[in-house]
């Protein structure tokens, strides 16, 4: 199938940075937001990240307006009818998902193909709420999205050879590598990456050392770009907690279980960047 017009539905930072990276691929791009309010927000921030671009010389004028010119931002669902390819990237929850799936798809033709962004929900189960499982895949981006070059594809048990190659060979179009996974909590990279950072809050939980010590032993010992403190508070202590439940409850691990100081931070809103504090002060 030809992918020509692409509707993302959310434009927080994933979405947002999965739509600015499909404008600039040279894809139509319709990125669909609740309301007014967080389009302008999500919206806003493409702008300035693509202006900054320019000031840092990471990107022409030519190229942001370009790919500004590809980008159409709405909130009616009825909008993302033309298009063949549809991105969710909302909230983790399931119900939410399942009913922005009906309301898609009251909307779209029949050949167009739904994708999720979720970082550790099952997509066979997303893909079961939908009339078409069979043209449904993960197509799971990292963030930032304009700058990570991996995006892990999923096929679900009913996801057909055709859907998967052209989830596939669309990421290698907007200049991302794409990997194969199976279809299994967390994927490839979540799965051994959370109890990596799990350990590191058990550590730093049993005194080992200080946040400091801990990231820089890891990222001058073993050659990380950040240490793994740095990473949860950019990751989000609310994502990594969620995930980590998700893997604990389907697994069974000790290694998955959040540790109690995760779970205490999360609970008093100390989230990592997004809320100005997590590990670290922002």
């Amino acid at each position: 199938m030809t992918i020509q017009t692409v509707g993302v539905l959310g434009c927080g930072l994933m979405g947002g940075g999965i739509a600015q990276t499909c404008a600039a691929a040279g894809y139509r791009t319709v990125v669909r937001e609740v309301s007014n309010e967080f389009l302008d927000r999500g919206m806003g921030r493409i702008r300035r990240l693509l202006d900054d671009g320019v000031t840092k010389g990471r990107v022409t004028a030519e190229a942001r307006d370009a790919t500004l010119g590809n980008l159409t931002g709405t909130t009616k669902t009825a909008d993302l009818s033309g298009c063949d390819l549809v991105i969710e990237a909302i909230t983790e929850n399931l119900a939410d998902k399942r009913a922005l799936y009906a309301e898609v798809e009251a909307v779209v033709p029949a050949h167009t193909l739904l994708a999720s962004n979720t970082s550790s929900l099952c997509i066979t189960e997303l893909a079961a709420a939908t009339t078409r499982p069979d043209r449904f895949v993960g197509m799971h981006f990292f963030n930032p999205v304009p700058v990570m070059k991996l995006v892990e594809v999923i096929r679900g048990l009913a996801t057909t050879d055709e859907a998967y190659r052209a989830a596939f060979e669309f990421a290698k179009g907007l200049g991302k590598q794409p990997v194969t996974v199976a279809d299994r909590p967390g994927f490839i990279v979540n799965r051994l990456l959370i109890p990596y950072l799990l350990d590191a809050i058990r550590a730093y939980e049993q005194g080992l050392g200080s946040l400091e010590d801990i990231d820089t032993g890891m990222k001058l010992g073993c050659g990380h770009p950040m240490g793994p403190f740095t990473l949860l508070d950019f990751i989000g202590l609310d994502t990594t907690y969620y995930i980590a439940n998700i893997m604990y409850e389907e697994f069974g691990e000790a290694r998955y279980a959040p540790p109690p100081l995760l779970k205490r931070m999360v609970l008093a809103g100390q989230l990592g960047k997004k809320s100005g504090r997590g590990f670290y002060g922002y």
